[in-house]
């Protein structure tokens, strides 16, 4: 049973719990290094967190390059799974890529992994192909699966990196 949830964007100070629910998610986790380069250097990449009963459970991410966004890991801790978090944290996800100019969605997911694949099929996606012995921990293929009708863009949103065109002076929008 879902319990009630916040989802919000990922903060350094996120980096140590979110390394823990990768290890114990992931055979081939990231590290604090890698996270911290995608909060802090890459200016493509987003990431939120879900937090449940006081704490973080999840977590999901990916890169956003002009209209293409790509979901980079999702995690949920083993015994917050099945009551709904991968569903809202991925639907989280996309209303953020599509809130920063997206236009579709790609990613890839285990061959094996039915109850992701639900999750992402529920939301839209739908598999285009396979990227062969892909997870190089078990050899196993990659669905390659695609979302190409993200949610309505929220009219209201913003964030710190965000530009207006106001913001941009006027030698510069006609450059």
């Amino acid at each position: 049973m879902q319990t009630e949830y916040l989802i919000r964007r990922m903060t350094v100070a996120d980096i140590d719990r979110v390394c823990e629910i990768d290890r114990l998610t992931f055979a081939h986790p990231w590290t604090q290094e890698n996270y911290l380069y995608e909060l802090k250097q890459n200016p493509c990449a987003r990431y939120l967190v879900l937090e449940a009963e006081g704490t973080i459970v999840g977590f999901a991410g990916g890169w956003i390059i002009l209209d293409e966004s790509h979901v980079t890991n999702i995690g949920i801790l083993k015994d917050y799974r099945g009551n709904g978090y991968g569903k809202a944290i991925t639907r989280a996800l996309l209303q953020y890529f599509s809130n920063l100019g997206a236009s579709y969605t790609t990613l890839e997911v285990r061959k094996s992994n039915m109850v992701a694949q639900h999750v992402y099929t529920s939301l839209g996606f739908v598999s285009v192909g396979v990227r062969k012995k892909y997870y190089t921990d078990t050899g196993e293929d990659g669905l390659i699966m695609v979302c190409d009708h993200l949610p309505e863009v929220q009219e209201d949103f913003v964030e710190p990196e965000t530009v207006f065109e106001a913001d941009v002076p006027q030698e510069d929008r006609n450059a």
